[in-house]
């Protein structure tokens, strides 16, 4: 009895790794090769339970999903002979697990396949066309030939490119700085374009007014001239009227205001006769003359 409970288990075992051995299963996301003893049997691209040769037949899985690749920076020259150092990345997926398998065997030996291809493509589309085109609405264009290149050329692995795009595109360093110093040197040409003609704009400017200065200053002197000189004319009608309203009054007024210029200082010394007409009202406030008096 208990020599058949440990056939049983024994058997139970072989049976269980046997089953184990002959069964795998293929998920949503794969696709699997089925080989046997290193030559391809069966491609399985379908999710499920599948049955295989134990210890004889192989399974070999590839991912149905989009996968990423990076190619390394390049340098093209466009058509309009400038230089750009390219970075691109691509995606792509496995469509053929056989023929992937034939020429390619390892997902991990894809970037040194489609890389060279990749850059080769961009290489050969970008050196149709220019920075401009390149820089324009025409871009997707560019990238749907490139795209298209690529896939032509990859479709021998087994692979198809979903998308080529150009992430990055940049000067070289000895044209950036090439392209700095122009670009420092035109604007400092400018500057001083803008300095010369500024100060040509103020030298015009200083010229009209000094001209507006000199001829409002000849306009105000006139006007002055004419203001005094109109001033000066009714003045002297005053004094006119004045002299021929009170002439007594008016030569008693001003004998007074010449008094008080010429005795205004202190140190004043004035050596006159004292019957001088200039005196003639400090005797007498009606202007006699003093010797008759």
């Amino acid at each position: 009895m208990n020599k058949l409970i440990i056939v049983g288990g024994v058997v139970l075992v072989i049976l269980g790794v046997v089953a184990s051995s002959s069964l795998f299963i293929v998920e949503q996301t794969q696709q699997a090769i089925v080989l046997f003893f290193g030559k391809p049997q069966k491609t399985i691209q379908d999710p499920g339970l599948y049955f295989k040769i134990p210890f004889g037949e192989e399974v070999v899985y590839y991912d149905k999903r989009v996968l990423d690749l990076d190619p390394p920076k390049e340098r093209m020259i466009l058509a309009d002979q400038k230089r750009l150092d390219v970075d691109s990345y691509a995606r792509y997926r496995i469509t053929d697990p056989l023929l992937f398998y034939q020429t390619t065997r390892r997902v991990t030996e894809v970037p040194g396949k489609l890389s060279p291809i990749i850059n080769s493509s961009l290489r050969r589309v970008l050196g149709n066309e220019t920075l401009l085109e390149i820089l324009s609405g025409k871009r997707a264009t560019i990238m749907v030939d490139i795209q298209k290149a690529v896939n032509d050329a990859v479709m021998r692995f087994g692979m198809e490119i979903v998308e080529v795009r150009v992430r990055r595109a940049d000067y070289p360093d000895e044209t950036r700085s090439n392209i700095e110093n122009r670009m420092k040197s035109e604007r400092e040409r400018e500057a001083k374009e803008f300095r010369a003609r500024g100060f040509e704009m103020a030298e015009g400017i200083r010229a009209d007014a000094g001209k507006q200065k000199i001829v409002l200053l000849a306009e105000a002197q006139k006007k002055a001239e004419t203001l005094r000189g109109e001033g000066d004319g009714l003045a002297i009608k005053i004094y006119a009227d004045a002299f021929g309203q009170d002439p007594e009054f008016f030569a008693f007024y001003r004998s007074m205001q010449a008094y008080k210029k010429s005795m205004d200082s202190q140190d004043t010394t004035m050596v006159l006769s004292p019957n001088s007409d200039f005196f003639r009202f400090f005797g007498d406030i009606t202007g006699r003359d003093m010797g008759k008096k």
